[in-house]
């Protein structure tokens, strides 16, 4: 009987070059992830006290005798994620893990995203130096101490920065403005000092409350602030006159600068009468006399309560 065309008589070649394949896609996506960011992790977990580590916590599931980017995860189930054998995210879950945050963290090059929110870490906030492709810092929540470090004003890409609900001191960085890519700021509820320095040139939200800030206002720190929308400085000590040029900037729509001691606002109208602005609080400051008329001619529909107290209150709603 003649051989059928294209019949395989002996498969086992075949077989052999497909598991040969698919052996070496699995080595491409699964391989070992890279020394250093190995033993940075091994370090951030030994700084975490051991019985602060919850059995369902992120950190609970991390077994070191797996590797940390293989596919598929048997542990290492959650906190982290990788882009082939690289740390590209550390994110822990809120679950009270209590301890400091090891310098060797730096070692994690390719981080792109460090979220250790709503946790127990304490101590200062280490050098941050090599982490320059980090876009997103978020240490909200915690008991950090000491200044801001200096090395954050290095970090190129930084898009967002939330220290809020710490307990930093010191005065904020002069050298904010050098990080061009910075988008949202928010230091909130921690013991900052001074003035506000020249700020970043692309900030669209900047959330600084519940400080010691003190000082005028002065528009130089806001020069060239285009898209700036939030401004939340509320609950410090700064203090002078409000001027005109404030509520002109281009793009402002919401400000919060209640529990000031503000002593005066002054106001121009927009040239074209037009303003993004949509809420405004002034709310207990030193200002003992009626807010200007034309803050509410800008297309908006205003309600303004001032008391002989110095206690003033301004509310924004869009018509």
């Amino acid at each position: 009987m003649p051989k059928l065309p294209g019949k395989i008589h002996n498969p086992a070649p075949f077989f052999l070059f497909i598991l040969l394949c698919f052996s070496f896609i699995i080595s491409a996506t699964s391989g070992l992830t890279f020394s250093s960011d190995v033993a940075a992790l091994k370090a951030f977990k030994a700084a975490i006290k051991p019985s602060s580590i919850k059995p369902y916590s992120c950190l609970g599931s991390w077994n070191f005798s797996n590797d940390p980017c293989s596919i598929p995860r048997a542990y290492f189930s959650c906190g982290l994620l990788c882009s082939g054998n690289r740390v590209t995210q550390l994110t822990l879950d809120p679950a009270d893990s209590a301890g400091t945050l090891t310098p060797l963290i730096s070692k994690l090059t390719q981080l792109v995203t460090l979220d250790l929110s709503t946790n127990k870490f304490s101590a200062p906030i280490p050098p941050l130096y090599s982490l320059t492709n980090l876009q997103t810092l978020l240490l909200r929540f915690n008991s950090f101490s000491g200044s801001i470090p200096p090395s954050l004003t290095a970090l190129k890409s930084l898009e967002t920065v939330d220290l809020s609900h710490n307990y930093l001191s010191g005065s904020l960085p002069n050298s904010w403005s050098s990080i061009g890519s910075l988008r949202r700021l928010d230091l909130s509820y921690n013991k900052l000092t001074g003035s506000l320095p020249k700020l970043l040139p692309n900030l669209i939200e900047l959330v600084i409350k519940a400080n010691y800030l003190s000082g005028l206002l002065y528009r130089t720190s806001f020069q060239g602030l285009t898209q700036l929308e939030v401004v939340e400085l509320s609950e410090n000590s700064f203090s002078g006159t409000l001027e005109a040029w404030f509520f002109l900037l281009p793009a402002l729509q919401q400000v919060d600068l209640a529990n000031n001691s503000f002593t005066r606002v002054d106001i121009w109208k927009h040239k074209n009468g037009n303003s993004d602005l949509v809420a405004v609080d002034l709310g207990f400051n030193r200002i003992e006399w009626y807010l200007p008329v034309n803050f509410a001619a800008r297309r908006a529909r205003a309600i303004v309560q001032v008391r002989r107290a110095g206690v003033a209150t301004l509310r924004y709603w869009r018509t």
